[in-house]
């Protein structure tokens, strides 16, 4: 009988833990099953081109601790709905059956998908067309439903809570406002997360539209009481009452287009001659996905990877893994993609902890 072999790729953008996931899946398999392993090169575009490089114990070895993907990945490559040139004119296609026709070539038995919802979505729809797929939840913000906690999240909160700390001393130093902008989409678990761990004075999040006249009544009561410096913690896809998310800019060639940023720029600006103070903003950006992976999601991808190589051991296709509790378990693709975002209550334990320690949500 000949061997199994199982295909991994890593779509959308990066996340800390991806590389333990890899490192993870490769070990176990290669110790439960008689197989071999291969990774596709950025994310479906590798498996479009048939780029991929061979997975093994040695081609793994020192990557677990590692931010990052070693597999690269892209966030515009959709197979079903794939940009290609037709006399000079690009259009979009469905190439998925070239795919499919590339792991056949290659003897590919069992495709294991890294990703967000984009990238889940596609390996939904190659379930549905008949391929052995086994999905891996990943996002750095958090907001999966079908799954507890998300593995590059606890890195992403901890880079945040550094660099906060970081600005706390400058922003002090010069009696000023500091606006800073985190990642999370529609999702304020970063910002949540980060403010309360990095002694933010204000936590601006998407589920909790703010007034930027209760954000001047925060800065303004901390004057009064001898704290002329303000940390505002910002999600990018906050947004003032009755107001927009700021779009920092579109690209049309992704499946999904629009780009949060430029709101921490915005408040600042809105702040201005509204305080006696100098305003800054900051946007960490891609810091937050860089460098090593903290200790618990490498602990956290290494459940995700020997979950997901134990779903190939009991030929469970078409499912994700997802953590449950303290447990690891899965649910089907269908189930998953679809599925609402899980967003930060604003009635729920977290947001009213804050709340009673003095952080203002702008509300």
């Amino acid at each position: 009988m000949a061997k199994q072999k199982i295909a991994l790729l890593t779509g959308g953008g990066d996340a800390p833990g991806l590389n333990a996931v890899i490192y993870a899946i490769t070990r176990s398999c290669l110790n439960t099953l008689d197989c071999e392993l291969i990774g596709y090169k950025f994310g479906y575009r590798g498996l479009y081109l048939n780029d991929y490089i061979p997975l093994t114990r040695e081609t793994t070895t020192g990557i677990l601790h590692k931010g990052g993907t070693m597999l690269y990945a892209s966030n515009k490559d959709n197979l079903f709905d794939y940009l290609v040139e037709e006399n000079g004119v690009m259009v979009k296609r469905d190439l998925s059956h070239v795919a499919i026709n590339n792991m056949k070539k290659e003897g590919v038995d069992v495709l294991v998908v890294l990703g967000g919802d984009g990238t889940l979505t596609s390996a939904r729809d190659f379930a549905r067309k008949g391929v052995k797929v086994i999905g891996v939840p990943k996002t750095i913000d958090n907001d999966l439903a079908s799954t507890d906690q998300t593995f590059g999240f606890d890195s992403a909160v901890n880079i945040v809570t550094e660099n906060l700390g970081r600005l706390h001393t400058t922003t002090e130093s010069h009696y000023r406002v500091m606006v800073v902008e985190v990642m999370g989409r529609s999702a304020g678990w970063i910002a949540l997360h980060s403010g309360i761990a990095g002694s933010a004075d204000v936590i601006l999040i998407p589920e909790i539209p703010y007034s930027l006249d209760k954000v001047v009544d925060k800065i303004k009561e901390r004057d009064e009481r001898g704290k002329y410096f303000t940390i505002i913690v910002v999600t990018e896809g906050a947004t003032e009452k009755g107001g927009d998310a700021v779009v920092g800019k579109v690209v049309s060639d992704s499946p999904d287009p629009i780009r949060f940023g430029g709101i921490a720029a915005k408040i600042a600006h809105d702040l201005e001659g509204k305080v006696e103070h100098e305003i800054r903003s900051c946007a960490l950006g891609h810091i937050q996905r860089g460098g090593d992976t903290s200790a618990f999601d490498r602990i956290l991808s290494v459940r995700y990877g020997v979950h997901a190589a134990q779903l190939i051991k009991e030929e469970k296709w078409g499912n994700m893994v997802c953590m449950r509790g303290s447990q690891m378990s899965y649910d089907s693709l269908e189930n998953v993609i679809g599925s609402k975002s899980k967003l930060v209550d604003p009635a729920g334990e977290l947001v009213q902890a804050a709340k009673l320690l003095g952080i203002s949500f702008g509300d």
